[in-house]
């Protein structure tokens, strides 16, 4: 077999060339690094929600066009209810109803506020002869008998508008929902929103203290995005840091190595995010993660340098020739570890999700910058600086003999039983269910998700799917056959599960035909004539005060309404279907121009893993080619390198599986976690790999023989970076933000899991396969 490290001579040239020139190259290595940290200062954060979707996404350019059609859907909803030691069970009491006023009017004044809507100012509509009358449910008058108080909970529990959207079925909590028209650069004025909103709650806090108040609404949904990005960038960074210091100083045993290490995590993160500042780009809470993946990734590179030095003083080498010597056995490797490792996450360019795109090139360019570092920079510092080298301990090399021997003794039971294991750990994928929930997204220490969770479980739901039904042509939506479908599609999905609240035009007619007629309840239906609802609904909308019109509902032309329909604590597998129900009954059912689809910000999120794993499969089984192909070309065997493939494509399976069986959901991030780990746990099988192969062609050793080596060589420099990886990754699921958490622990398994099969699977693999010079 041809040797690996062919070409040796002039990576010892250069090796040499890094120790004369080691001053000019850690000189211009620290003006590099001050010059990447400088483009910092142009980084921008995002806080909008909807950053996640690209613009071609067909659920985001459905949403837009339902929201040029009527109104954006920017809201902020605060709820109210009495406190449980207030003795209250309702809302209709005074106090209640006089807070709600007060927040009403205090909606008007939020900046950027288009329209306000609560119980207290909601449009009611009642007949006096021949007249409408449209006023206030509650009037302003601040005094309220139990006479008025009886009134107006009697109208509002009988409000199909207002039950389990404004007002909870049972009456014990209700809200004020405000919307807005937000200007271009609409980060800043979430922050103003948000900020006012908090102002206002805390004074309803103050002046009504019987009353709780919870915030949600897609504004307060976004600052939640931005809020999530920057406690990732406050906490994750200083927490890796401590973590690396810590697992270095433990397992390397040496300053000198520990200092180096923690300049070049730290270098490339500085690197790739100073181009991230240069070049404009956006972070976000789905690529806020990006400088711990870099710090954690970067490790390994440095670790291998800096073992093999380590290893070579000890075997009585002086400190250059260890340098040298250490430059020319991992050149190569730590070379394709670089250029798998970057593969793996360029593939995420495959993803719909523009973040990941960003958080895919970032780590990529990390990685190439802390090659560049740790095959320059370290063995120019560790070179000036003292590397004291302890006597070889019991417990590292001498423990990895055994391990070896251990392995090479047992090797066809770990075979068979590692089999056994992956099969039946694999066999849980079918447990594993795609479910992105934004609301989830956050867990409970962010307020906004714990007031979410209250308002779905006492008040409405937060999914909703949002219909435009054309009519045909202008004024069509009077056409009473037209308003008798809408109304059949709205009994219709009344009727589906956990389906809690149906907004619909339909609604308004009937009740306006109501009142025109006496206010008699039989007459509680769809007026039949055209020109007859045309009147009652032109003598509505001329009755309806400054910001409540129906343009919400109603487009322009009058040639279509809209439909809102919200379900409760739906899984995203469940909003898929509910839709996919919908748009089918509205293709049996309805005329072809009113089959339209469901849209808003729960479709697209419920279609977001759906389009990220249609889209990271192509990127996945692309990075899976072509880093399979480098492994055949750079280990120069077909057999080995295709060998090589089996413990780094089952690790992935195995994860997903183990998840399977103990968690089940999984959101976007598993989208990406198999062409990111696959490029990151070949990293160990290269190392591995290499020392073999010198074994069985340098040294003409068996392979048995050659197994032990590698586990003598490189088996503690494997544990070491996998610890640190995975300490590393399990800093990433600390994060209160659900894709970044789940991204950090499912990687983490997967690496744990991948050196499990680099120890136990891959060496008796060989030495049952390679049987070439036994």
């Amino acid at each position: 077999m041809t040797e690996i490290t062919a070409g040796a001579t002039r990576l010892e040239q250069f090796g040499v060339g890094v120790l004369r020139w080691r001053w000019p190259i850690i000189a211009l290595t620290i003006l590099f690094v001050v010059f990447m940290a400088a483009g910092g200062q142009n980084l921008k954060i995002s806080n909008d929600s909807r950053i996640f979707f690209s613009e071609d996404n067909p659920q985001l350019i459905a949403f837009e066009a339902l929201e040029a059609t009527y109104t954006e859907a920017n809201t902020v909803l605060i709820a109210v209810a009495p406190k449980e030691e207030s003795g209250a069970t309702s809302i209709f009491t005074a106090d209640a109803l006089g807070a709600i006023a007060e927040l009403t009017e205090r909606g008007w004044l939020l900046p950027y506020s288009t329209r306000v809507d609560s119980l207290t100012n909601f449009s009611h509509t009642w007949a006096d002869g021949d007249e409408l009358i449209v006023e206030d449910l509650v009037p302003e008058t601040g005094e309220f008998s139990a006479q008025d108080l009886a009134r107006v909970e009697d109208i509002a529990m009988s409000e199909i508008q207002l039950v389990n959207r404004l007002v909870a079925a049972d009456g014990g909590t209700t809200a004020v929902l405000v919307n807005f028209v937000l200007p271009d650069e609409s980060a800043e004025a979430v922050t103003e929103i948000s900020d006012e909103v908090k102002v206002i709650v805390a004074e309803a806090r103050l002046a009504h203290p019987e009353l709780n108040y919870y915030v949600t609404g897609s504004v307060i949904t976004s600052r939640a995005f931005g809020d999530a990005t920057m406690d990732d960038l406050a906490t994750l960074g200083p927490i890796i840091i401590g973590v690396i210091l810590v697992v270095m100083a433990v397992l390397l045993r040496s300053i000198t190595g520990t200092i180096a290490t923690l300049l070049v995590v730290l270098f490339a993160a500085i690197t790739a995010m100073g181009f991230a500042g240069w070049s404009g780009m956006i972070l976000s809470s789905g690529n806020v993660g990006a400088p711990t993946i870099i710090m954690t990734v970067a490790i390994a590179h440095s670790v291998h340098v800096i073992s093999t030095i380590m290893l070579g003083m000890r075997g009585g080498l002086a400190k250059r020739e260890a340098i040298l010597e250490s430059l020319r056995v991992n050149f190569h490797p730590v070379f394709l570890t670089t250029i798998t490792t970057a593969i793996g996450f360029l593939s995420m360019n495959f993803s719909d999700a523009p973040p990941f795109h960003n958080l895919g090139n970032l780590v990529a360019l990390g990685v190439v910058s802390a090659f560049v570092f740790a095959l320059t920079f370290v063995p120019a510092l560790v070179y000036i600086l003292p590397l004291r080298v302890r006597p070889r301990r019991e417990g590292q090399s001498v423990f990895f003999d055994g391990f070896g021997a251990f392995v090479v003794r047992r090797r066809t039971p770990l075979l068979w039983g590692m089999a056994a294991i992956i099969i039946g750990l694999a066999a849980g994928i079918p447990q594993v269910e795609l479910n992105d929930n934004w609301t989830k997204y956050f867990d409970e220490r962010y307020e906004f998700r714990r007031d979410t969770d209250y308002i779905i479980n006492n008040l409405t739901g937060v999914e909703a799917f949002e219909f435009s039904l054309p009519a045909g042509s202008e004024g069509a939506i009077n056409d009473p056959e037209y308003i008798a479908r809408v109304d059949q599609f709205a009994e219709w999905y009344r009727s589906q599960p956990k389906i809690i609240h149906v907004s619909a035009f339909p609604d308004i007619m009937k009740r306006l035909n109501k009142n025109m007629h006496g206010d008699d309840p039989a007459y509680y239906r769809i007026p039949e004539e055209h020109d007859l609802a045309a009147q009652y609904l032109l003598l509505y909308e001329l009755s309806l005060p400054f910001g409540r019109d129906l343009n919400d509902q109603i487009d322009v032309g009058k040639s279509a309404t809209r439909m809102t329909v919200v379900g409760r604590d739906m899984s995203a597998q469940e909003q898929r279907a509910s839709a996919d129900a919908a748009n089918q009954w509205l293709k049996d059912n309805m005329p072809a121009e009113m089959a339209t689809e469901a849209t808003g910000l729960t479709m697209m999120f419920a279609y977001i893993s759906k389009r990220n794993i249609e889209g990271m499969l192509k990127g996945t089984v692309i990075a899976m080619a072509i880093i399979s192909l480098i492994l055949i070309i750079a280990l120069k065997s077909i057999p080995i390198g295709l060998l090589s493939l089996m413990p780094n494509f089952v690790p992935a399976a195995m994860s997903f599986g183990l998840w399977g069986y103990m968690i089940g959901n999984v959101g976007v991030a598993a989208s990406v976690v198999t062409a990111v780990t696959f490029g990151i746990v070949v990293d160990d099988t290269i190392h591995f790999l290499s020392k073999y192969l010198r074994a069985r062609r340098e040294r003409k050793l068996d392979p048995q023989q050659a197994v032990r080596f590698a586990f003598s060589s490189v088996g503690h420099a494997l544990w070491t970076t996998t610890a640190v990886l995975a300490a590393g990754f399990i800093v990433l699921s600390t994060s209160g933000f659900e894709v970044n958490w789940s991204l950090g622990l499912l990687t983490a398994m997967t690496i744990v899991i991948a050196l499990a099969a680099d120890f136990l699977f891959l060496p008796p693999l060989l030495m049952k396969l390679d049987r070439s010079k036994s």
